[in-house]
């Protein structure tokens, strides 16, 4: 929820076009919130703007965060022994 110094500070207009799917979530989520139309556009791009720049100086995890855990096999492939016997051999090495 953005605070009331929010929206007495001074904002700029604009105006933007939105696929008519799209503009029917925004009123549907605005409609739910008891707030308009604008306030949820400007949550919405302030929370897609923060995600973004989180994402350029995270940590691995958080750029792979979507494929952490995603693949099949046994959870304790990375540290148990009986995965990782013969594990890089047969392989040349590079350098």
């Amino acid at each position: 929820m953005l605070h009331k110094w929010y929206y007495d500070s001074a904002m700029d207009t604009i105006s933007l076009k939105l696929p008519t799917a799209l503009l029917a979530e925004v009123e549907a989520e605005a409609s739910a919130r008891s707030t308009s139309k604008s306030a949820v556009i400007r949550e919405s791009l302030e929370h897609a703007l923060r995600k973004g720049r989180r994402h350029s100086g995270g940590t691995c995890l958080d750029l792979m965060g979507d494929l952490f855990a995603s693949q099949p096999g046994p959870r304790d492939a990375s540290t148990h022994t009986r995965y990782l016997k013969g594990f890089g051999r047969g392989r040349k090495a590079t350098r």
